[in-house]
Order: structure tokens, then sequence, then C-alpha cells
């Protein structure tokens, strides 16, 4: 099994290599199901008109085929797509008989709350074989210890309040668990890292990854793989302090 961190982003030179592994991973599941072509869990939560940082508007329904095009970019497969506005919740038969989950991206605490009913059926199918891939939010929540939003510590600020996903204060929630270390993602592009930086100085987090756009991170067995344009930043606490370094495709 396999997690795939994704740090947001549309380039679609790029998709099929941030997407590709993880659908490769979920054939090799279809094919030993007896399946023609994958079938892939999409779930986006999102209110109507919903911008970010990219300028980009669309809803549910529009960011849930954004990314079955940015993932049909590495391959066939068979999307089971669920939209979900921002009070919903996600129910079982979302991720039910799949092959993949791939959660988008979005207001991150959104995506936790409609997420945590059916956080143990998604640690349950990670831990038996199936592939993981969160977009930008969906990558935030995979943590145990999940970093939702802020741009302030105290009275001190410590990002760009543009990325602070509509909270004031650096937000630590738990996560859906499918991996124990704290991430952020549009590092470079969003100057998100700062803000990981500050969680991990004032001891809210041990540490965490950083994933730019265009970039994903792929947690499995043995070493951490990355794929894409960009790099991953890796912080975490010295006796000196906080130790930031990058590693990348």
């Amino acid at each position: 099994m396999s997690i795939h961190l994704v740090g947001g982003g549309w380039a679609p030179t790029h998709s099929a290599a941030v997407f590709g592994p993880f659908l490769a991973e979920a054939t090799v599941r279809a094919t030993a199901a007896g399946r023609d072509e994958p079938r892939i869990a999409i779930i986006a939560v999102r209110a109507p008109g919903t911008a970010g940082l990219d300028d980009v508007v669309d809803d549910a329904a529009q960011h849930a085929a954004r990314l079955a095009e940015a993932l049909g970019t590495a391959g066939v497969f068979e999307a089971k797509i669920t939209e979900l506005a921002l009070s919903d919740a996600a129910t079982l038969p979302a991720i039910a008989d799949v092959d993949g989950i791939l959660v988008g991206g979005g207001l991150t605490p959104a995506y936790l709350a409609a997420l945590t009913p059916i956080a143990g059926e998604i640690r349950r199918q990670v831990s038996a074989g199936v592939p993981y891939l969160g977009y930008s939010a969906g990558a935030m929540i995979a943590a145990e210890r999940a970093l939702v939003g802020g741009w302030r510590l105290g009275e001190v600020e410590v990002s760009a309040e543009a990325a602070a996903e509509g909270l004031d204060e650096l937000t630590i929630q738990p996560g859906i668990g499918l991996l124990d270390v704290t991430v952020d993602v549009h590092a470079a592009q969003w100057g998100t890292l700062s803000r990981l930086i500050a969680a991990t100085e004032a001891g809210l987090i041990d540490g965490g990854l950083a994933v730019d756009e265009n970039t994903a991170l792929i947690v499995g067995e043995g070493a951490l793989r990355v794929v894409g344009a960009g790099s991953v930043w890796r912080v975490s606490q010295s006796e000196n302090g906080v130790l930031v370094s990058t590693f990348g495709a």
C-alpha cells in the first residue's frame, strides 16, 4: 500500500508523472480483482464558486472532473465520484468496492469534517493495500496530527492570510490517521512552509513535510519517493532550533 501526497497544482505537463504511480497501483489491484479497469473513488468537497489562490473557480462536480482529467493523463479508469457540499459528510458507499481512493482539494477543515465519519474504513482499506491519493487538502488531512489552517501564532503572523483556510490561529486537529507526520501543501507557491516551521518551533507538532505544487510524495514500503516538478521540504526539531531540508524527484 502507498499513500500519495500531492501538493496541488494543475500543470498538465506533470499530471502523468504525479498521478501515474497511484493509478499504476490501483490497476494492479483491479487486475487481481478481475476488473479490466481500476475503479477509483474521487471525493470532492466544495462550496459553489470556490476559488483558491490559483484563481480557479469551481464547484464539487467541476473539481472532481478536473481531478479525473488529471488522473486520466496516466491511463484509463472508472471514476466513482462523490460530490459533497461543505456541510456534508461522506458515507461508506463512497469508497466501497474500489481499487484506489482519491480525495481532492479545497477547504481543509471541511474535508476533515466530511471524511472523519469514514476515516476508520479508509485506514482499513489502505492497510489492506488500497492506494490513497490526497490532493492538497486531501494530503493535509491524511496525517494523524493534521495542520488544517491558520496564519498566526498568537499575535505573530507566520504565513500569508490568503492560505489560512478561514482560520486565524494555527490549528492542529486529529486527521484521518494514514501517516504519523504532519503535511502541508503548496509549499513554495503559497509560502506555507513558514507555518510548518512555526508550528514545529512552537512544539505544536514534532515536525512535518511540505509538498510543492505539481509534486507528489509517495509513502509506502521502503524509502520515501518524490515524483513531479518540485520538492518536498522536511522540517524537524533539533538541538539548535528547527532544521529544514529538501528532497526531490
